[in-house]
């Protein structure tokens, strides 16, 4: 598949301070990437390297096979950059702010008008196009921001840190429309933020940032599998039966589950049983259950997410 950014070795340093180590990553064309790092891990400073708007130490970067360092104009005419505050002119209307961006960018006014409107219906706001941007919520603006986005009709966009101050149902329905818009016009998203459970929702593959260094990335069935022994899947299980269930009784049951294709390991506690597998293997253990003549009281599975991911390599 073909590359849309490439990084090379990227090295920023701020006096003595270490803000980008060494950091070599390639994002797929079309494809949405989560920089996921807590505060002060060098991701805005990767972000900025990436638009060519700070020196790079040492290092190369290429977006849409565009060297950032040397032709940073080019890049910017190729990439949608949306901070986690969009500066507008609030006395205009939502249209009139996206139809003057349209004209800085040299579209020509009737056919910027004719692009905004059809981007603000893209982004939920076709019927706040009127209204004053002084009057929009947070949310309305963050929208607008990936319409201003979204009006040079980029191959990439880079969202950093894009959800903060939105509440619940807002953080859902950006998400979802980065998304739908991705999909739909084949754009790359490099997803910048230190929210596990948003990155995890719609990112294909993510990058683990800390203090300037990259310290795992790939999709996130793949760093589990790494990190936790390649037994990716805990499943939980409770049996039930009319008569006593006996140790012998434990550990023939077992036995029987320890056959079942990709189960790893298997521990009982009384009739509460926890399986580790590679696979899931929750819909042949109730076959082997009810097979072998007993009840189940629970069957629960767990796959090991980003939050296990992220915290196990904290703990290394």
């Amino acid at each position: 598949m073909e590359n849309c950014i490439e990084i090379s070795g990227l090295t920023k340093k701020y006096g003595t301070h270490l803000a980008v180590d060494d950091l070599t990553l390639s994002i797929a064309k079309g494809e949405i990437f989560g920089l996921l790092g807590p505060n002060g891990a060098g991701k805005s400073t990767t972000i900025l390297m990436l638009l060519g708007l700070t020196e790079v130490d040492s290092g190369h970067v290429k977006v849409c096979d565009i060297d950032a360092t040397r032709h940073p104009l080019e890049v910017k005419r190729k990439v949608g950059y949306l901070p986690e505050d969009v500066g507008f002119y609030n006395d205009y209307s939502g249209l009139q702010n996206l139809v003057y961006i349209a004209q800085l960018n040299n579209i020509p006014i009737k056919q910027a008008k004719k692009d905004a409107l059809l981007i603000l219906e893209e982004v939920g706001l076709l019927d706040a196009k009127d209204k004053k941007v002084g009057t929009y919520s947070r949310g309305m603006r963050q929208r607008l921001g990936l319409a201003e986005v979204l009006i040079k009709e980029p191959e990439v966009i880079i969202l950093d840190e894009p959800t903060l101050g939105l509440d619940p149902e807002g953080v859902r329905k950006f998400l979802q429309l980065i998304v739908e818009l991705s999909r739909k016009k084949g754009i790359t998203v490099l997803f910048s933020s230190h929210h596990l459970h948003q990155i995890q929702q719609v990112c294909d593959r993510v990058g683990i940032f800390v203090k300037g260094k990259l310290l795992a990335e790939g999709k996130i069935s793949d760093l589990a599998e790494q990190l936790f022994s390649k037994n990716t899947f805990t499943t939980e299980l409770g049996i039930t039966d009319s008569k006593e269930i006996t140790d012998t009784t434990l550990n023939e049951i077992t036995e029987k589950i320890s056959t079942i294709k990709n189960v790893a390991k298997v521990t009982s506690h009384g009739s509460h049983f926890s399986i580790e597998s590679k696979s899931d293997v929750s819909g042949e253990l109730s076959k082997l259950i009810v097979g072998l003549g007993y009840g189940i009281s629970y069957l629960t599975k767990k796959e090991y997410g980003l939050d296990d991911i992220y915290h196990k390599h904290f703990q290394e």
